[in-house]
């Protein structure tokens, strides 16, 4: 079982656990404030953001694997979701109809979408590499 206490064991963890309450919280405000957006922008950067935060989510959970897995899994569900949208069931489609549902599941499948998720995921591993060599440094 994965605990948040087990940051002392690896001082990433905070790290990560950070970077996905930013990461969402700045994808909720792409779509609440997104008129103060360029319209480029404003189209795009919920799918990206929502891409990062997936891949940071894997990487807080599974923090003993590396940084291809994490890349991996991050891409098989943010594709996984993306083609279930395809799948248009009056059970599903009900959950997609709240916004938790919408948010996580979205509501129809576009191939953009999956542009958007591997600009999401190259974003945030780079970060993430970014930010491993930077700590390795300062030891």
């Amino acid at each position: 079982m994965i605990s948040i206490n087990d940051s002392h064991n690896n001082p990433l963890r905070p790290t990560y656990f950070i970077a996905v309450i930013i990461t969402i919280l700045l994808g909720l405000a792409s779509r609440k404030y997104s008129h103060l957006l360029f319209s480029y922008l404003a189209e795009n950067a919920g799918d990206v953001l929502w891409a990062m935060m997936v891949y940071f989510g894997f990487r807080f959970l599974f923090l003993k694997k590396s940084m291809v897995a994490a890349v991996f899994f991050s891409f098989v569900f943010s594709f996984g979701i993306e083609f279930s949208q395809l799948y248009q069931e009056d059970w599903i489609n009900q959950i997609r109809g709240t916004i938790l549902g919408a948010l996580i599941l979205g509501k129809g499948f576009l191939t953009v979408d999956l542009i958007r998720y591997t600009i999401g995921i190259v974003i945030a591993s780079t970060l993430d590499r970014i930010m491993i060599i930077k700590k390795q440094k300062n030891k």
